[in-house]
């Protein structure tokens, strides 16, 4: 190691700032003496980050958690949480400090956070930022499932465009599902269990995504699913495994075992694409998969 380097890591160590590493599938890899102290963090541990907070939620440390179910708040937070390549945002630490905080996320999927503490600064100005972040957070959010929303994911297809289309080796692809005979489901058994299948099916999909993905409702019962630097043939392979989850699921909703299907459609960035050409071809790819049955997958070509 370099003298540059030692230092490096010996000053990020000293450092009153708080300084963390996660790999591309959320776990923490490296972290300073700060951080670790605020989040509670032993010299060896490398927890997923999702695991921390469940953990510190019910310690009462690290992030101050503003809902009474962790693992919806969680759902929600991890529908944004890397999505994007720098996000800063200010955040309130149990132990009374408010720090800003900068996630800066790599093409392959690491993310450094660094967090700076700004309790001194004045309250009427924390409290407009605070106002405008909830603001923020309220604008990329579907109300009901608590993850993206149809302009966060809109915004994600249009980046997807632009990276493919300016790195001639980028690739990535898209995919629309939709949960079958959803009206009927809402008919039949009332709103509320439509609203609980929403929910459910949300919850479902967060173990097959990772760190650079984006998935969100946008609208009724459709959802939409970017999965950059996946080819179309890797894309149909997930795709396929969640309508295999969800067609062996049996939630518990209204208090009954009810089981569910979808369909689904995906298309991959061909070069001339644009983010409503791309939307439109694996729309289109959806309704052929109804057409043709429901509960399956079907393929836009350019």
């Amino acid at each position: 190691m370099s003298e540059a380097a030692a230092r490096f890591l010996t000053l990020s160590e000293e450092a009153e700032v708080l300084v963390a590493l996660y790999d591309p599938a959320d776990c923490l890899r490296r972290a300073n003496r700060a951080f670790r102290e605020a989040f509670a963090v032993g010299p060896d541990e490398q927890p997923v980050w999702a695991d921390l907070m469940r953990r510190n939620f019910g310690t009462r440390h690290g992030t101050v958690i503003s809902s009474t179910d962790i693992e919806s708040w969680l759902v929600s937070t991890l529908s944004r949480r890397g999505k994007r390549r720098f996000r800063a945002f200010e955040t309130d630490l149990a132990d009374g400090r408010w720090f800003w905080m900068t996630e800066s996320v790599d093409r392959d999927g690491w993310m450094l956070c660094i967090a700076t503490d700004i309790t001194q600064l004045r309250v009427d100005e924390r409290s407009l930022r605070q106002d405008r972040d909830q603001a923020l957070k309220a604008s990329q959010t579907d109300e009901l499932t608590g993850i993206a929303n149809r302009r966060f994911m809109i915004a994600q297809l249009e980046a997807l465009v632009v990276r493919c289309t300016a790195e001639s080796a980028a690739h990535g692809s898209a995919c629309i599902l939709d949960i079958d005979f959803f009206k009927l489901i809402n008919d039949v058994h009332g709103h509320q269990v439509g609203d609980s299948v929403l929910l459910d099916f949300a919850r479902r999909l967060e173990p097959f995504l990772r760190r650079h993905d984006s998935f969100g409702r946008i609208g009724g019962e459709e959802f939409m699913l970017i999965l950059p630097n996946t080819s179309l043939h890797d894309a149909a392979a997930v795709v396929g495994r969640i309508l295999d989850m969800v067609r062996q699921a049996r939630p518990q909703v209204g208090g009954v075992s009810f089981s569910y299907t979808c369909s689904a459609g995906i298309a991959a960035f061909s070069p001339g694409d644009t983010a409503q050409t791309l939307y439109a071809r694996t729309d289109a790819a959806l309704y052929a998969a109804k057409r043709a049955g429901r509960d399956r997958v079907e393929v836009g070509l350019p």
